[in-house]
C-alpha cells in the first residue's frame, strides 16, 4: 500500500485517541432493550455483544433515515453507560450532534471518524472492533459484500465488541437489506404516526420497529415509541399502563 495513502494515516490517528490499548477482552452476553415484548422475540433475549447487527431505513427519505440513525444512537448510548468510546465511522458526517443528545450518546464518549469511501469506513470499523477496548462500532456505509460482513461478524466474536452497520439508501426502490450478509440479526426502522402530547404539531415520536432477520429466531415487528433521554425505548401506553408495561407485563387495551 503506498505510504501516502490517508488509510494508514487515519487509522493512526484513530488508535492515537483510543486510551487503553492494552485493555482485556469483555465478557460475551446480550443488551436487553429492557422490553420484555421486544426481548421475549430475541433469540439471545437481547443484541449480542458479540456479533455483527445491520440497520436501514425502511425507506431513502429523512424522516425514515433519522429514525433509523436515533434507533442506532440508542443502542450505542446505553453500550457507553460505563464511559467507554463508540467509535462511529462515515463517509459523509451530517449527523446532527444535538438529536444524538437528545438519546443519550454524548460527544465526549463518541469519536466520530470520517473516512473517504465504503471500504475506508469498513478498515476502520474492523481495525476499531480488534482493537478489543471500545465499547461497541458503528459504521455507516452504501455498499458492503459478504466477505466485508464476514469479516466484521469474526472480528467482533473474537474481541467481543458489538459491531452495527448502518446500510444507506443508494436508489429509491432498493432496500439495503436485500443484499447478502452475515450480520446476526437485520434491522429495518420507519418512522410511524406520532402520540399526540395535547399541543397541536407536538406529539411523541413512535417508529416501527422491524427484525428483518435474526439468527435461531423468528422475524417479527412492533411499533415502539422512540428512545428516551438515556436511549431506551418503550411500547406506546396509556399513561395508568405505563408501568405495567415497564414491568414487563402486557397493559390491556383501554
Amino acid at each position: 500500500m503506498d505510504a501516502q495513502s490517508p488509510r494508514p494515516k487515519l487509522i493512526e490517528r484513530l488508535r492515537a485517541q483510543i486510551a487503553d490499548a492494552g485493555a482485556p477482552l469483555r465478557e460475551v452476553g446480550c443488551l436487553p432493550f429492557g422490553i420484555d415484548a421486544l426481548d421475549a422475540r430475541l433469540s439471545g433475549r437481547g443484541l449480542s455483544r458479540s456479533a455483527l447487527h445491520e440497520v436501514s431505513a425502511a425507506g431513502s427519505g429523512l424522516v425514515d433515515d433519522a429514525a433509523a440513525t436515533l434507533f442506532l444512537a440508542g443502542i450505542a448510548a446505553r453500550l457507553s453507560l460505563a464511559g467507554e468510546i463508540i467509535v462511529w465511522a462515515v463517509t459523509r458526517f451530517d449527523l446532527f450532534s444535538p438529536g444524538l443528545e437528545q438519546v443519550g450518546l454524548h460527544p465526549d464518549r463518541t469519536l466520530f471518524v470520517e473516512a473517504r469511501e465504503d471500504k475506508d469506513v469498513l478498515a476502520v470499523m474492523e481495525d476499531s472492533v480488534r482493537h478489543g477496548s471500545l465499547a461497541a462500532v458503528v459504521g455507516e456505509v452504501r455498499r458492503a459484500d459478504m466477505t466485508a460482513t464476514r469479516r466484521l461478524q469474526l472480528a467482533a466474536g473474537e474481541r467481543a465488541v458489538p459491531v452495527f452497520l448502518f446500510r444507506r439508501w443508494r436508489r429509491s426502490g432498493a432496500c439495503p437489506l436485500t443484499e447478502p450478509s452475515a450480520a446476526t440479526t437485520r434491522w429495518r426502522i420507519a418512522s410511524a404516526p406520532s402520540a399526540p402530547l395535547g399541543i397541536p404539531g407536538v406529539g411523541t415520536p413512535r417508529w416501527n420497529v422491524e427484525l428483518v432477520r435474526q439468527r435461531n429466531g423468528a422475524p417479527f415487528s412492533l411499533i415502539m415509541e422512540g428512545c428516551d433521554a438515556t436511549g431506551r425505548l418503550a411500547l406506546p401506553a396509556a399513561a395508568p399502563d405505563r408501568a405495567a408495561v415497564a414491568a414487563g407485563t402486557t397493559a390491556r387495551a383501554a
